[in-house]
């Protein structure tokens, strides 16, 4: 038998959502369980009604689609399948991780693909996750609130970056640090690395990854090493091969 999907739509156009509504309600195996015509209202309702799919609008006043992504919060995380009249908004959305992207006004043959699509993914939380964190870091905005995905036995989150005091390696595992908990990553050390980029993350050993925001005290050691005590007193050797990237942290 078909799973159930429940559904929602989000999107500030009453006629946006209504022709949504009309096509969704003909489709087997869709529950439409709710609406919301802003960003606030949105956060609340998947909180409360935990769909496993949402149709999201972009451009919403005052909080848009892009916002409402990297404000999600809670373990069950819906498939994202993004809806907007701008072409390239979409695109990046959809290149970043959204599973599909559908522009107004929607046609109904392309809804049906959508839908497909995110059924292959619905029951599947640490894709989802991954994906919903890669919406996040769309740059949309000059300072884009991105998101890593964690996990804490069989439930998924979405941890801010500025939460996250370091980044650890336990053999094959990656920790995420944050100040009250660690969440198993799901990439290696190296491949976040590659996805913070330029940030205020700095590797200081082959096995670690600091948050320079979150460094409280840096203590010199023999040998040409350092010691960071985080926020959280949780300290790190730093290696030789990285003293450099601590004494430019020290000259600013």
């Amino acid at each position: 038998m078909q799973r159930v999907i429940k559904t929602m739509i989000v999107d500030d156009e009453p006629v946006a959502r209504q022709i949504l509504r009309e096509v969704l309600n003909l489709m087997p195996g869709i529950d439409l369980v709710g609406e919301a015509e802003n960003g606030t209202e949105a956060l609340r309702k998947i909180l409360d009604l935990q769909p496993d799919l949402v149709f999201l609008d972009l451009q919403m006043p005052p909080m848009g689609g892009f916002d409402v992504v990297r404000r999600l919060s809670g373990t069950h995380l819906p498939v994202i399948v993004i809806v907007t009249a701008f072409h390239q908004h979409a695109i990046e959305a959809f290149e970043a991780g959204a599973v599909d992207y559908l522009l107004k006004p929607v046609r109904q043959e392309r809804l049906k693909k959508a839908v497909e699509r995110a059924r292959d993914l619905v029951g599947k939380p640490r894709e989802i996750v991954r994906s919903l964190a890669n919406i996040a870091s769309v740059k949309d905005s000059p300072v884009p609130n991105r998101k890593m995905a964690g996990r804490i036995g069989r439930d998924y989150f979405l941890i801010d970056l500025d939460e996250i005091l370091a980044l650890q390696a336990e053999g094959e595992l990656v920790w995420i640090v944050t100040a009250q908990r660690r969440f198993l990553a799901s990439q290696t050390l190296r491949s976040v690395e590659s996805t913070l980029g330029a940030t205020c993350f700095q590797r200081v050993h082959r096995n670690a990854i600091v948050n320079t925001n979150h460094v409280r005290q840096v203590t010199p050691l023999a040998s040409h090493r350092w010691l960071l005590t985080l926020s959280n007193r949780q300290e790190f050797v730093v290696s030789k091969r990285q003293a450099h990237n601590i004494r430019r942290l020290l000259h600013g």
